[in-house]
Protein backbone atom coordinates (compact mmCIF):
# COMPACT_ATOMS: atom_id res chain seq x y z
CA UNK A 1 0.00 0.00 0.00
CA UNK A 2 1.42 3.28 -0.78
CA UNK A 3 -1.42 5.61 0.93
CA UNK A 4 -2.24 5.13 4.70
CA UNK A 5 -4.12 7.04 6.80
CA UNK A 6 -3.07 7.99 10.62
CA UNK A 7 -5.85 10.21 13.37
CA UNK A 8 -4.71 12.71 15.61
CA UNK A 9 -5.06 16.19 17.22
CA UNK A 10 -4.88 20.17 16.66
CA UNK A 11 -4.85 22.58 19.32
CA UNK A 12 -6.72 25.62 18.60
CA UNK A 13 -7.63 27.33 22.21
CA UNK A 14 -8.81 24.52 24.43
CA UNK A 15 -10.59 22.45 21.26
CA UNK A 16 -8.14 19.97 20.25
CA UNK A 17 -9.18 18.98 16.16
CA UNK A 18 -9.21 16.44 14.78
CA UNK A 19 -6.60 15.96 12.19
CA UNK A 20 -6.13 12.99 8.90
CA UNK A 21 -2.60 12.34 8.17
CA UNK A 22 -2.07 11.11 4.79
CA UNK A 23 0.84 9.28 3.44
CA UNK A 24 1.69 8.73 0.09
CA UNK A 25 4.10 7.32 -1.31
CA UNK A 26 5.09 7.44 -5.04
CA UNK A 27 8.06 6.73 -7.80
CA UNK A 28 10.27 9.71 -8.74
CA UNK A 29 12.86 11.64 -7.50
CA UNK A 30 13.63 11.52 -3.74
CA UNK A 31 11.79 13.99 -1.25
CA UNK A 32 9.80 14.09 1.39
CA UNK A 33 7.21 17.01 1.31
CA UNK A 34 4.57 18.25 4.20
CA UNK A 35 1.61 20.26 3.58
CA UNK A 36 -0.83 21.21 5.34
CA UNK A 37 -0.56 24.59 7.60
CA UNK A 38 2.18 23.63 9.54
CA UNK A 39 3.80 25.67 11.83
CA UNK A 40 7.97 25.41 11.73
CA UNK A 41 8.25 23.09 14.32
CA UNK A 42 6.00 20.90 12.65
CA UNK A 43 8.02 21.19 9.19
CA UNK A 44 10.99 20.34 11.23
CA UNK A 45 9.54 16.56 11.78
CA UNK A 46 11.08 15.55 8.15
CA UNK A 47 14.76 15.44 9.83
CA UNK A 48 13.36 13.60 13.35
CA UNK A 49 11.10 11.10 11.73
CA UNK A 50 14.22 10.36 9.60
CA UNK A 51 16.33 10.34 12.15
CA UNK A 52 14.32 8.35 14.33
CA UNK A 53 13.11 5.74 11.87
CA UNK A 54 16.85 4.86 11.03
CA UNK A 55 18.07 4.67 14.17
CA UNK A 56 15.70 2.11 15.73
CA UNK A 57 16.30 -0.67 12.85
CA UNK A 58 13.62 -0.03 10.43
CA UNK A 59 13.58 1.16 7.09
CA UNK A 60 13.14 4.45 5.52
CA UNK A 61 11.46 4.80 2.09
CA UNK A 62 14.85 7.35 0.74
CA UNK A 63 14.30 6.36 -2.56
CA UNK A 64 10.15 7.25 -2.88
CA UNK A 65 8.53 10.49 -3.50
CA UNK A 66 7.00 11.28 0.31
CA UNK A 67 4.04 13.49 0.47
CA UNK A 68 2.69 14.55 3.81
CA UNK A 69 -0.87 15.86 4.48
CA UNK A 70 -2.32 17.03 7.87
CA UNK A 71 -6.09 17.63 6.69
CA UNK A 72 -7.82 19.76 7.22
CA UNK A 73 -5.75 22.17 5.13
CA UNK A 74 -6.64 25.13 6.95
CA UNK A 75 -6.02 24.46 10.63
CA UNK A 76 -2.97 25.79 12.02
CA UNK A 77 -0.93 22.74 12.76
CA UNK A 78 2.02 23.65 15.76
CA UNK A 79 4.24 21.83 18.26
CA UNK A 80 5.87 17.91 17.59
CA UNK A 81 2.91 15.83 18.41
CA UNK A 82 3.18 14.84 14.54
CA UNK A 83 6.33 13.13 14.82
CA UNK A 84 4.70 9.81 15.82
CA UNK A 85 1.36 9.77 13.32
CA UNK A 86 3.55 10.56 10.85
CA UNK A 87 6.62 8.07 11.33
CA UNK A 88 3.50 5.23 11.68
CA UNK A 89 2.13 6.85 7.95
CA UNK A 90 5.28 6.59 6.54
CA UNK A 91 5.51 2.83 7.82
CA UNK A 92 2.20 1.90 6.87
CA UNK A 93 2.20 3.33 3.39
CA UNK A 94 5.52 1.08 2.69
CA UNK A 95 4.18 -2.43 3.93
CA UNK A 96 6.18 -2.21 7.72
CA UNK A 97 3.09 -2.36 9.78
CA UNK A 98 -0.81 -3.29 9.34
CA UNK A 99 -2.37 0.37 7.88
CA UNK A 100 -5.77 -1.49 8.49
CA UNK A 101 -4.92 -2.19 12.72
CA UNK A 102 -4.38 1.59 13.16
CA UNK A 103 -8.11 2.82 11.74
CA UNK A 104 -9.41 2.53 15.71
CA UNK A 105 -6.31 4.46 17.34
CA UNK A 106 -5.11 7.98 17.77
CA UNK A 107 -1.92 9.12 18.38
CA UNK A 108 0.29 12.16 19.06
CA UNK A 109 4.34 12.42 20.33
CA UNK A 110 7.66 13.88 19.44
CA UNK A 111 10.53 11.47 18.79
CA UNK A 112 14.06 12.03 19.42
CA UNK A 113 16.08 11.50 17.31
CA UNK A 114 16.77 7.81 18.25
CA UNK A 115 12.94 6.62 18.51
CA UNK A 116 12.18 7.83 22.22
CA UNK A 117 8.66 9.09 22.80
CA UNK A 118 8.41 12.76 24.10
CA UNK A 119 5.25 14.43 26.07
CA UNK A 120 3.60 16.85 24.29
CA UNK A 121 1.17 19.82 25.34
CA UNK A 122 -2.50 19.37 25.42
CA UNK A 123 -2.54 16.00 26.29
CA UNK A 124 -5.79 16.81 28.51
CA UNK A 125 -7.62 18.54 26.08
CA UNK A 126 -6.91 15.84 23.11
CA UNK A 127 -8.40 13.09 26.14
CA UNK A 128 -11.35 15.56 26.80
CA UNK A 129 -12.42 15.88 22.88
CA UNK A 130 -12.03 12.01 22.50
CA UNK A 131 -14.23 11.26 25.41
CA UNK A 132 -16.72 13.85 24.53
CA UNK A 133 -17.46 12.17 21.28
CA UNK A 134 -15.36 14.85 19.04
CA UNK A 135 -13.73 11.82 17.10
CA UNK A 136 -12.95 10.54 13.51
CA UNK A 137 -15.72 8.10 11.93
CA UNK A 138 -13.67 5.14 13.25
CA UNK A 139 -16.79 3.02 13.95
CA UNK A 140 -16.64 3.96 18.10
CA UNK A 141 -14.79 6.00 20.49
CA UNK A 142 -10.71 5.94 19.87
CA UNK A 143 -8.16 4.98 21.80
CA UNK A 144 -5.61 7.93 22.77
CA UNK A 145 -1.81 6.65 22.47
CA UNK A 146 0.37 9.07 23.93
CA UNK A 147 4.24 9.21 25.36
CA UNK A 148 4.52 8.02 29.31
CA UNK A 149 4.19 11.62 30.72
CA UNK A 150 1.38 12.99 28.78
CA UNK A 151 -0.30 9.56 29.23
CA UNK A 152 -0.66 9.76 32.87
CA UNK A 153 -2.30 13.54 32.34
CA UNK A 154 -4.79 12.37 29.81
CA UNK A 155 -5.66 8.87 31.95
CA UNK A 156 -7.43 12.01 34.81
CA UNK A 157 -10.51 12.00 32.23
CA UNK A 158 -13.21 9.45 32.98
CA UNK A 159 -13.76 6.69 30.73
CA UNK A 160 -10.88 7.60 28.25
CA UNK A 161 -8.72 4.49 26.85
CA UNK A 162 -5.43 5.92 27.13
CA UNK A 163 -1.90 3.83 26.22
CA UNK A 164 1.45 4.55 27.18
CA UNK A 165 4.58 3.74 25.09
CA UNK A 166 8.11 5.08 25.73
CA UNK A 167 9.32 4.62 22.24
CA UNK A 168 8.60 4.05 19.00
CA UNK A 169 9.43 0.85 18.21
CA UNK A 170 6.83 -0.08 21.45
CA UNK A 171 3.94 1.36 18.75
CA UNK A 172 5.44 -0.51 15.74
CA UNK A 173 4.86 -3.71 17.85
CA UNK A 174 1.40 -3.53 18.37
CA UNK A 175 0.59 -3.30 14.85
CA UNK A 176 2.87 -5.66 12.79
CA UNK A 177 1.17 -7.42 9.90
CA UNK A 178 -0.39 -11.06 11.72
CA UNK A 179 -1.90 -11.51 15.09
CA UNK A 180 -0.13 -9.59 18.06
CA UNK A 181 -1.75 -8.93 21.51
CA UNK A 182 -0.95 -5.48 22.79
CA UNK A 183 -1.49 -6.51 26.49
CA UNK A 184 0.84 -8.80 26.38
CA UNK A 185 3.91 -6.57 24.47
CA UNK A 186 6.45 -4.63 26.66
CA UNK A 187 6.75 -0.93 26.36
CA UNK A 188 2.81 -0.68 25.80
CA UNK A 189 0.24 -0.42 28.16
CA UNK A 190 -2.87 1.03 29.29
CA UNK A 191 -2.98 4.00 31.91
CA UNK A 192 -5.26 3.14 34.43
CA UNK A 193 -7.59 5.86 36.12
CA UNK A 194 -6.04 8.01 38.63
CA UNK A 195 -7.52 8.07 42.12
CA UNK A 196 -6.81 11.90 42.88
CA UNK A 197 -6.41 12.86 46.58
CA UNK A 198 -8.71 13.96 48.93
CA UNK A 199 -8.28 17.56 50.00
CA UNK A 200 -4.81 19.79 48.79
CA UNK A 201 -2.63 21.40 51.15
CA UNK A 202 -2.91 25.05 51.23
CA UNK A 203 -1.26 28.05 53.31
CA UNK A 204 -3.27 28.37 56.54
CA UNK A 205 -5.33 31.38 57.86
CA UNK A 206 -4.70 31.07 60.88
CA UNK A 207 -0.97 32.41 60.32
CA UNK A 208 -2.22 36.23 59.59
CA UNK A 209 -2.96 37.41 63.03
CA UNK A 210 -5.61 40.30 63.50
CA UNK A 211 -6.97 41.46 60.07
CA UNK A 212 -10.96 41.12 60.93
CA UNK A 213 -12.17 43.05 58.54
CA UNK A 214 -9.62 41.60 55.72
CA UNK A 215 -10.81 38.06 56.40
CA UNK A 216 -14.38 38.64 56.79
CA UNK A 217 -14.22 39.82 53.41
CA UNK A 218 -12.19 37.04 52.01
CA UNK A 219 -15.43 34.73 53.74
CA UNK A 220 -17.70 36.54 51.97
CA UNK A 221 -15.57 36.53 48.81
CA UNK A 222 -15.29 32.85 48.87
CA UNK A 223 -19.05 32.12 49.38
CA UNK A 224 -20.12 34.20 47.10
CA UNK A 225 -17.44 33.83 44.09
CA UNK A 226 -16.86 37.54 44.13
CA UNK A 227 -14.15 40.00 43.22
CA UNK A 228 -12.02 41.65 45.78
CA UNK A 229 -9.63 45.02 45.94
CA UNK A 230 -7.35 45.35 49.43
CA UNK A 231 -5.75 48.61 50.05
CA UNK A 232 -3.07 49.19 52.81
CA UNK A 233 0.01 49.82 53.98
CA UNK A 234 3.31 48.39 52.97
CA UNK A 235 3.40 44.90 55.42
CA UNK A 236 -0.03 45.27 56.87
CA UNK A 237 -0.70 41.05 55.28
CA UNK A 238 -2.43 41.88 51.90
CA UNK A 239 -0.09 39.22 50.28
CA UNK A 240 -0.81 36.58 53.12
CA UNK A 241 -3.97 37.25 52.88
CA UNK A 242 -4.19 36.53 49.14
CA UNK A 243 -2.19 33.81 49.32
CA UNK A 244 -4.38 31.81 51.53
CA UNK A 245 -7.06 32.51 49.74
CA UNK A 246 -7.63 29.21 47.36
CA UNK A 247 -8.11 27.29 50.72
CA UNK A 248 -10.79 29.04 51.73
CA UNK A 249 -12.50 27.60 48.67
CA UNK A 250 -15.22 24.71 48.45
CA UNK A 251 -13.18 21.73 46.79
CA UNK A 252 -13.35 21.26 42.96
CA UNK A 253 -15.65 18.75 41.40
CA UNK A 254 -13.95 16.79 39.02
CA UNK A 255 -15.36 18.56 35.97
CA UNK A 256 -13.32 21.80 37.36
CA UNK A 257 -10.29 20.41 38.16
CA UNK A 258 -10.40 18.69 34.47
CA UNK A 259 -10.94 22.48 32.86
CA UNK A 260 -8.20 23.98 35.21
CA UNK A 261 -5.93 20.80 34.47
CA UNK A 262 -6.43 21.56 30.57
CA UNK A 263 -5.76 24.92 30.39
CA UNK A 264 -2.85 24.85 32.43
CA UNK A 265 -1.49 21.61 29.96
CA UNK A 266 -1.93 23.81 26.88
CA UNK A 267 1.07 25.72 28.47
CA UNK A 268 2.71 22.58 29.66
CA UNK A 269 2.38 23.41 33.73
CA UNK A 270 -0.19 21.03 34.74
CA UNK A 271 1.96 18.42 37.03
CA UNK A 272 -0.21 15.58 38.78
CA UNK A 273 0.71 16.85 42.00
CA UNK A 274 -1.50 19.50 41.08
CA UNK A 275 -4.36 17.94 40.22
CA UNK A 276 -7.67 19.16 42.03
CA UNK A 277 -5.46 21.92 43.47
CA UNK A 278 -7.26 25.43 42.53
CA UNK A 279 -4.36 27.93 41.08
CA UNK A 280 -3.07 30.72 42.91
CA UNK A 281 -1.64 32.84 39.67
CA UNK A 282 0.20 36.17 40.42
CA UNK A 283 2.19 37.72 37.65
CA UNK A 284 4.45 40.37 38.66
CA UNK A 285 2.96 44.21 37.99
CA UNK A 286 4.95 44.58 34.89
CA UNK A 287 2.95 42.08 33.17
CA UNK A 288 1.45 42.99 29.75
CA UNK A 289 -1.64 42.74 28.03
CA UNK A 290 -1.48 39.60 26.23
CA UNK A 291 0.62 37.85 29.64
CA UNK A 292 -2.65 38.83 31.19
CA UNK A 293 -5.30 37.74 28.80
CA UNK A 294 -3.31 35.38 26.15
CA UNK A 295 -2.22 35.43 22.74
CA UNK A 296 0.21 35.12 20.51
CA UNK A 297 0.49 32.85 16.89
CA UNK A 298 -1.31 30.33 17.63
CA UNK A 299 -3.20 32.16 20.70
CA UNK A 300 -1.64 30.55 24.08
CA UNK A 301 -3.69 30.94 27.21
CA UNK A 302 -2.92 33.98 29.65
CA UNK A 303 -2.70 34.34 33.32
CA UNK A 304 -6.25 34.85 33.38
CA UNK A 305 -7.37 31.58 32.17
CA UNK A 306 -4.33 29.63 33.86
CA UNK A 307 -6.39 30.94 36.69
CA UNK A 308 -9.28 29.86 35.87
CA UNK A 309 -11.39 28.38 38.51
CA UNK A 310 -9.17 29.64 40.99
CA UNK A 311 -7.17 32.71 42.09
CA UNK A 312 -5.64 35.73 40.17
CA UNK A 313 -3.60 37.40 42.37
CA UNK A 314 -2.68 41.19 41.12
CA UNK A 315 -0.64 42.78 43.90
CA UNK A 316 0.48 46.83 43.21
CA UNK A 317 -2.18 46.56 41.29
CA UNK A 318 -2.13 50.76 40.01
CA UNK A 319 1.55 49.55 39.10
CA UNK A 320 0.24 47.38 36.21
CA UNK A 321 0.16 48.84 32.59
CA UNK A 322 -3.06 50.50 31.97
CA UNK A 323 -4.24 48.58 29.08
CA UNK A 324 -3.70 45.47 30.77
CA UNK A 325 -5.98 46.37 33.56
CA UNK A 326 -8.30 47.16 31.28
CA UNK A 327 -8.41 44.46 29.21
CA UNK A 328 -9.43 42.97 32.57
CA UNK A 329 -13.13 44.05 32.40
CA UNK A 330 -14.83 41.75 29.97
CA UNK A 331 -13.73 38.59 31.32
CA UNK A 332 -14.45 39.54 34.80
CA UNK A 333 -18.03 39.66 33.11
CA UNK A 334 -18.46 36.88 30.98
CA UNK A 335 -15.93 34.41 32.52
CA UNK A 336 -14.33 33.76 29.02
CA UNK A 337 -11.84 35.44 27.05
CA UNK A 338 -11.94 35.60 23.24
CA UNK A 339 -8.65 35.82 21.29
CA UNK A 340 -9.28 36.85 17.78
CA UNK A 341 -6.30 37.19 15.09
CA UNK A 342 -6.38 37.91 11.12
CA UNK A 343 -5.98 34.10 10.49
CA UNK A 344 -7.67 32.58 13.44
CA UNK A 345 -9.70 32.83 16.53
CA UNK A 346 -9.47 30.85 19.77
CA UNK A 347 -11.55 31.32 23.13
CA UNK A 348 -10.51 30.23 26.57
CA UNK A 349 -12.13 29.63 29.78
CA UNK A 350 -11.61 32.46 32.47
CA UNK A 351 -13.94 31.76 35.45
CA UNK A 352 -11.47 33.62 38.24
CA UNK A 353 -11.39 35.16 41.54
CA UNK A 354 -9.48 38.27 41.16
CA UNK A 355 -7.81 39.53 44.06
CA UNK A 356 -6.22 42.75 44.30
CA UNK A 357 -3.69 44.38 46.21
CA UNK A 358 -2.63 48.01 46.83
CA UNK A 359 -1.08 50.83 48.95
CA UNK A 360 -3.29 53.83 49.23
CA UNK A 361 -0.85 56.10 48.14
CA UNK A 362 2.46 56.64 46.27
CA UNK A 363 4.35 56.23 49.87
CA UNK A 364 2.19 53.84 50.56
CA UNK A 365 1.16 55.04 54.44
CA UNK A 366 -1.67 57.30 53.56
CA UNK A 367 -3.81 56.63 56.53
CA UNK A 368 -1.44 54.98 58.43
CA UNK A 369 -1.72 55.02 62.10
CA UNK A 370 2.01 53.69 62.48
CA UNK A 371 4.26 56.40 59.73
CA UNK A 372 3.59 59.86 58.06
CA UNK A 373 2.24 59.60 54.62
CA UNK A 374 4.46 62.36 52.87
CA UNK A 375 2.77 62.65 49.69
CA UNK A 376 0.40 65.55 48.55
CA UNK A 377 -3.28 65.34 47.55
CA UNK A 378 -2.53 65.59 44.15
CA UNK A 379 -0.36 62.62 43.89
CA UNK A 380 -2.59 60.72 45.89
CA UNK A 381 -5.26 61.53 43.27
CA UNK A 382 -2.98 60.82 40.39
CA UNK A 383 -2.04 57.15 42.00
CA UNK A 384 -5.24 56.39 42.75
CA UNK A 385 -7.03 57.79 39.31
CA UNK A 386 -4.64 54.63 37.47
CA UNK A 387 -7.74 52.34 38.30
CA UNK A 388 -10.71 53.26 35.90
CA UNK A 389 -14.35 53.67 37.32
CA UNK A 390 -15.38 50.79 34.86
CA UNK A 391 -12.40 48.01 36.43
CA UNK A 392 -13.36 49.83 40.14
CA UNK A 393 -17.03 49.00 39.36
CA UNK A 394 -16.43 45.45 38.40
CA UNK A 395 -15.02 44.78 41.56
CA UNK A 396 -17.15 43.76 44.13
CA UNK A 397 -15.19 43.94 47.71
CA UNK A 398 -13.10 46.75 48.34
CA UNK A 399 -11.09 46.47 51.66
CA UNK A 400 -8.62 48.78 54.29
CA UNK A 401 -6.14 46.53 55.66
CA UNK A 402 -4.77 48.56 58.51
CA UNK A 403 -1.42 47.47 59.61
CA UNK A 404 -0.84 45.86 62.87
CA UNK A 405 1.41 47.84 66.09
CA UNK A 406 4.46 45.49 67.01
CA UNK A 407 3.01 44.78 70.32
CA UNK A 408 -0.20 43.66 68.39
CA UNK A 409 1.65 41.47 65.78
CA UNK A 410 3.78 39.55 68.94
CA UNK A 411 0.96 38.88 70.99
CA UNK A 412 -2.32 39.09 68.66
CA UNK A 413 -3.09 35.14 69.03
CA UNK A 414 -3.20 32.79 65.54
CA UNK A 415 -6.56 33.58 63.86
CA UNK A 416 -9.35 31.09 62.69
CA UNK A 417 -7.98 28.57 60.95
CA UNK A 418 -9.01 27.77 56.81
CA UNK A 419 -10.61 24.81 57.45
CA UNK A 420 -13.27 26.86 59.94
CA UNK A 421 -14.18 29.41 57.64
CA UNK A 422 -14.66 26.87 54.30
CA UNK A 423 -16.65 24.90 56.26
CA UNK A 424 -19.19 28.22 56.73
CA UNK A 425 -18.41 29.05 52.93
CA UNK A 426 -19.45 25.32 51.82
CA UNK A 427 -22.57 25.88 53.16
CA UNK A 428 -23.48 29.38 52.39
CA UNK A 429 -22.36 27.96 48.51
CA UNK A 430 -24.52 25.14 48.66
CA UNK A 431 -27.63 27.02 49.66
CA UNK A 432 -26.98 29.28 46.62
CA UNK A 433 -26.95 26.80 44.40
CA UNK A 434 -29.54 24.81 45.57
CA UNK A 435 -31.78 28.06 45.28
CA UNK A 436 -30.69 29.03 41.84
CA UNK A 437 -27.56 26.75 40.53
CA UNK A 438 -24.75 28.97 40.90
CA UNK A 439 -22.65 31.26 43.01
CA UNK A 440 -24.54 34.81 43.75
CA UNK A 441 -21.62 36.44 41.66
CA UNK A 442 -22.50 34.46 38.76
CA UNK A 443 -26.81 35.86 39.13
CA UNK A 444 -27.53 38.44 36.15
CA UNK A 445 -30.55 39.97 34.64
CA UNK A 446 -33.87 39.10 36.16
CA UNK A 447 -32.10 36.46 38.47
CA UNK A 448 -30.56 39.37 40.34
CA UNK A 449 -34.35 40.89 41.01
CA UNK A 450 -35.59 37.10 41.93
CA UNK A 451 -32.87 36.30 44.30
CA UNK A 452 -31.98 39.53 45.88
CA UNK A 453 -34.65 40.53 47.00
CA UNK A 454 -35.26 43.17 49.67
CA UNK A 455 -37.59 44.34 52.51
CA UNK A 456 -38.87 47.90 52.47
CA UNK A 457 -36.33 48.81 55.00
CA UNK A 458 -33.18 47.08 53.23
CA UNK A 459 -34.49 48.70 49.98
CA UNK A 460 -35.02 52.33 51.26
CA UNK A 461 -31.17 52.14 52.53
CA UNK A 462 -29.69 50.78 49.49
CA UNK A 463 -31.52 53.35 47.59
CA UNK A 464 -29.97 56.05 50.22
CA UNK A 465 -26.70 54.79 50.31
CA UNK A 466 -26.57 54.66 46.30
CA UNK A 467 -27.55 58.53 45.37
CA UNK A 468 -25.20 59.60 47.96
CA UNK A 469 -22.12 57.43 46.99
CA UNK A 470 -23.39 58.18 43.11
CA UNK A 471 -23.34 54.32 41.89
CA UNK A 472 -24.29 53.11 38.87
CA UNK A 473 -26.58 50.75 37.96
CA UNK A 474 -23.39 47.59 38.06
CA UNK A 475 -22.45 48.79 41.23
CA UNK A 476 -26.06 48.76 42.41
CA UNK A 477 -26.04 44.98 41.44
CA UNK A 478 -22.97 44.41 42.45
CA UNK A 479 -23.64 45.14 45.98
CA UNK A 480 -27.23 43.29 46.01
CA UNK A 481 -24.86 40.22 44.74
CA UNK A 482 -22.97 40.73 47.78
CA UNK A 483 -25.97 41.38 50.40
CA UNK A 484 -27.61 38.32 48.85
CA UNK A 485 -23.78 36.46 50.09
CA UNK A 486 -23.97 37.63 53.32
CA UNK A 487 -27.57 36.57 54.05
CA UNK A 488 -26.29 33.19 53.26
CA UNK A 489 -23.18 33.09 55.40
CA UNK A 490 -25.97 34.02 57.98
CA UNK A 491 -28.61 31.32 57.02
CA UNK A 492 -31.21 34.20 56.54
CA UNK A 493 -33.99 33.38 53.78
CA UNK A 494 -34.15 37.25 52.98
CA UNK A 495 -31.93 40.14 52.43
CA UNK A 496 -32.62 42.29 55.64
CA UNK A 497 -31.01 45.92 56.16
CA UNK A 498 -27.97 44.84 58.16
CA UNK A 499 -26.94 42.50 55.25
CA UNK A 500 -26.77 45.49 52.67
CA UNK A 501 -25.62 47.91 55.03
CA UNK A 502 -22.50 45.27 55.37
CA UNK A 503 -22.43 45.14 51.77
CA UNK A 504 -22.20 48.83 51.41
CA UNK A 505 -19.53 49.35 53.52
CA UNK A 506 -17.42 46.89 51.19
CA UNK A 507 -17.57 49.78 48.32
CA UNK A 508 -16.33 52.35 49.39
CA UNK A 509 -12.51 52.21 50.24
CA UNK A 510 -11.50 53.82 46.86
CA UNK A 511 -13.92 57.09 47.08
CA UNK A 512 -11.20 59.45 45.17
CA UNK A 513 -11.11 56.96 42.46
CA UNK A 514 -14.71 57.43 41.51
Amino acid sequence: MSLSLVHSRALLGLEARPVCVEVHLANGLPSFTLVGLAETEVKEARERVRSAIQNTGLEFPANKRITVNLAPADLPKDSGRFDLPIALGILAASGQIDARKLAGYEFAGELSLGGDLRPVRGALAMSLAVAHGDSHATGGRPKLVLPEGSAQEAALVPDAEIYRAHHLLDVVRQFLPGDTSPELLDGWTRVAPISPRQQPAYPDLADVKGQAAARRALEIAAAGGHSVLMMGAPGSGKSMLAQRFAGLLPAMTTQEALESAAVASLDGRFTLENWAVRPTCAPHHTASAVALVGGGSPPRPGEISLAHRGVLFLDEFPEFPRAALEALREPLESGTITISRAAQRAEFPARFQLIAAMNPCPCGYLGSNLRTCRCSPDQVSRYQGKLSGPLLDRIDLHVEVGALAADELVNTPPGEASTAIRSRVVKARERAMSRQGSTNQALEGQAIDAQCQLDAAAAKFLNTAATRLGWSGRGIHRCLKVARTIADLAGAATVQVTHVAEAVQYRRALKAAY
